[in-house]
């Protein structure tokens, strides 16, 4: 605490303190005149600046800005560097418009693809999420605006969102749903946190001090500020107490009276109140003291969102089709000798963003349509379906099959409407809607040159998989996303996006479909840490598109992958190299993915988790060698008994892939743990559990080769002559006999058993 600020809090009334941990209206936090203690503003923006007028008459009246494409689309870019410039955009256009925090980025894991917000989360992959979400904000506050990492913790379905409780056990918390936030804490040191409006198990985020003070201040070393959700603090002095210093939007007076009445009663502390007035003060004058002039040139930044959508559309789909005889894929489009078809309403009106607290009345829209005709291109449109994108006639139908009859390539631009997907209600089916799939199966029948240009900010079924000829996925693109859709569709621009979400075959493939999204009360978090590609690799399902897959229009060839010696002292780690070599005939760019597979057989772990990812570029004929660093984290789990990050001694897999479906090259590596203890021992533990841990398995070898002499010293047929199952079975029920067996053998007693198992665990702790 800096001493203006411990000046201030010596000077501030009880009841000036108290208002400032709530807001003034709702965008802008509370004034004190008379120590000049400004006001600072508020934005959402995620994906561009959604800030209110200042006139401050409709807090939904917002200002016009560049829209840029949303979380589901710039997650697909893999790339660090693109997501902190685009934290750089928005932080000039933030200090243009005089806002101190932009509420974002939402980092939410994609538990299922039902969530009516997953177009504003980034992956389902917390290795992902906080990468890139720490990439953003290193962006945004490298222009010192803030940032609102949000939304914390366990807010993966919109049904029920204000009230529901999240039943999720601890290992699934620290695996899944918490990595991505602490990511962002260490790596980029977020001005604000954002609580979300659920429970987790019983307790309500906004004053769960767990989560906010015993995890996230306490054991990750967070020094910024805690600020609800709109809405989310149901017990303003218990919030407090947990660690949250902002309430926002402005209550009327009532909680900021509850927070006097507390303090006179001693209920809450003027320690307690100071800290939370601490963090407040620190946001309000870190932004009015350093504020930086803003650059906000629009038409600029338009042409920026184009150039992020290009890097984040993910080619799903590109076969080769003959055409005189000669087979080729379909893109990119051959524009000087092809008749080109565009059908559909979304060539013409993109969906370019998704709908709720992200949405931003955007400069202008660029269409495939209008960025078409810029380039001079020559293009046939017809719309094909209704403007409400769900409904059709006849006549339009008849049209769109007409023309895509005397076309050479037909592009069908199709997707989700906005009422099919927004925040604040989740979806109920991954369908999109009929009139557009059976435009698609009709058009396929007159013309096997059929491209399909999806907007969507979730997966979608395609029934029509097998009879297109390729597929580009867009995501939700941001207003220039024609310009993207153009410069790849036609081969000015190389796809490298690749998919930071499974797109399943079916609903009823995903990993929560049973318990999704609760029963209105709680949502069990029944398939523990089996999130995403975690559950359907592990099960070897059949997806429609694996995460990490993605198209180019050229080809790698992987080679000479090295993998060190694991050594975890002193900062060290496992480091991993491997050469990717452009092999075609076109520049593109690769997303060289890592995982990690443990082969010890510990604990149950998925069968590969994403660990590294790096996106190069390469000329054709060039290579680049990939390095990655590993450290003991990257094996680990988290161990419920011993409440820390454990990786058990012994063999793990290096993979090296373009999804987690295609893995060109594969490493073993042998890992000796830190940790002895993978779990405490009771009379209840057996032989096998032991030997599956190197450590805790040496404390047994003499009894278990004593047990295994039993079995090793007489032939099969004398075995079997003595005992009434075979060898394979008395080894098992060696192996799985608990030590509270052995009482009364070999004189043993259980104070005897009780001895050993206290000698046992001293051992491991020693």
């Amino acid at each position: 605490m800096n001493s203006k600020i411990k000046e201030l809090l010596s000077k501030l009334t009880l009841e000036e303190k108290a208002g400032l941990c709530s807001g003034k209206d709702f965008w802008r936090t509370k004034p004190v005149d008379r120590l000049n203690i400004p006001s600072v503003m508020v934005s959402d923006g995620p994906s561009g600046l959604r800030t209110q007028h200042d006139n401050g008459v409709d807090e939904n009246d917002s200002r016009t800005s560049v829209s840029f494409p949303s979380g589901c689309a710039t997650a697909s870019s893999f790339d660090r560097s693109l997501l902190h410039h685009l934290g750089e955009i928005l932080g000039e256009e933030a200090n243009n418009y005089n806002v101190s925090t932009v509420l974002g980025p939402a980092i939410n894991i994609k538990r299922s693809p039902l969530c009516g917000r997953n177009f504003e989360y980034l992956s389902e992959d917390p290795y992902v999420s906080g990468e890139l979400g720490a990439a953003y904000i290193s962006g945004v506050q490298s222009k010192n605006v803030g940032t609102s990492v949000k939304h914390f913790a366990a807010n993966n379905q919109e049904t029920n969102r204000f009230s529901v409780s999240e039943e999720v056990d601890e290992r699934t918390l620290r695996e899944i749903y918490l990595p991505g936030f602490e990511t962002c804490v260490k790596k980029s040191a977020p001005t604000t946190i954002m609580c979300s409006y659920n429970a987790i198990n019983g307790e309500l985020s906004s004053q769960n001090k767990w989560l906010l003070k015993d995890l996230l201040r306490d054991e990750w070393g967070y020094k910024g500020m805690v600020v609800s959700d709109w809405g989310a603090v149901y017990n303003r002095v218990k919030a407090i107490k947990a660690d949250l210093s902002l309430e926002m939007p402005y209550s009327g007076g009532h909680t900021d009276n509850d927070i006097v009445e507390a303090v006179k009663s001693g209920e809450l502390t003027m320690e307690e109140l100071d800290e939370a007035v601490s963090h407040v003060l620190e946001m309000v004058l870190n932004y009015t003291e350093h504020r930086q002039p803003g650059v906000f040139d629009m038409e600029k930044d338009h042409a920026e969102s184009g150039r992020i959508a290009e890097e984040s559309c993910v080619l799903l789909k590109n076969d080769k089709v003959s055409a005189d005889t000669v087979a080729a894929p379909v893109l990119p489009i051959k524009a000087s000798a092809d008749k080109v078809l565009f059908v559909g309403c979304f060539a013409e009106n993109p969906r370019y963003g998704g709908g709720g607290s992200s949405k931003i009345k955007c400069y202008k829209m660029t269409s495939a349509i209008d960025a078409a005709r810029e380039a001079g291109l020559s293009v046939k449109y017809v719309k094909g379906y209704n403007d409400d994108f769900v409904t059709t006639s006849a006549a339009l139908t008849d049209e769109a099959l007409a023309a895509a009859r005397d076309a050479d390539t037909v592009v069908v631009f199709a997707g989700l409407p906005e009422s099919f997907e927004s925040e604040g209600a989740d979806r109920t089916s991954l369908d999109m809607p009929a009139v557009q799939n059976e435009l698609i199966e009709k058009l396929a029948v007159v013309n096997p040159h059929i491209v399909v240009v999806l907007h969507n900010g979730a997966p979608v079924t395609m029934p029509w998989l097998d009879k297109v000829a390729a597929i580009l996925e867009c995501y939700l693109g941001g207003e220039n996303i024609g310009t993207a859709q153009i410069n790849i569709l036609f081969g000015k621009t190389n796809p490298s996006g690749k998919l930071a979400e499974t797109f399943p075959l079916r609903l009823e493939d995903t990993p929560c479909y049973l318990f999704y999204p609760g029963n209105g009360r709680t949502s069990v978090y029944a398939e523990g840490i089996f999130v995403g590609y975690r559950w359907y690799d592990s099960r070897k399902m059949p997806v429609l598109f694996p995460f990490g897959h993605g198209l180019s229009y050229t080809s790698f060839e992987y080679s000479d992958l090295k993998v060190s010696k694991a050594t975890f002292k002193d900062n060290e780690g496992v480091e991993v190299s491997v050469t990717i070599k452009n092999t075609g005939s076109v520049a593109g760019k690769e997303v060289v993915q890592l995982y990690v597979s443990d082969k010890t057989g510990v604990e149950i772990r998925p069968e590969k988790e994403l660990k590294g990812f790096e996106k190069i570029s390469l000329k054709p004929g060039e290579a680049k060698t990939v390095s990655f660093h590993l450290d003991q984290r990257s094996f680990a789990y988290w161990n419920t008994d011993t409440k820390e990050w454990y990786a058990p001694s012994g063999t793990y897999i290096i993979s090296i892939g373009a999804s987690s479906r295609d893995i060109r090259l594969t490493a073993e590596v042998d890992v000796t743990s830190s940790g002895k203890k993978a779990f405490t021992i009771t009379p209840q533990t057996t032989m096998g559990d032991m030997l599956r841990n190197r450590e805790m398995a040496a404390l047994i070898q003499e009894e278990y080769k004593k047990a295994r002499k039993i079995i090793d010293d007489v032939t099969d047929e004398e075995f079997e002559a003595k005992f009434p199952f075979p060898k394979v079975a008395m080894l098992g029920m060696i192996l799985s006999n608990p030590f509270r067996s052995n009482r009364g053998r070999d004189g043993k007693t259980m104070e005897d058993i009780l001895k050993q198992v206290e000698d046992y665990n001293k051992a491991l702790e020693g």
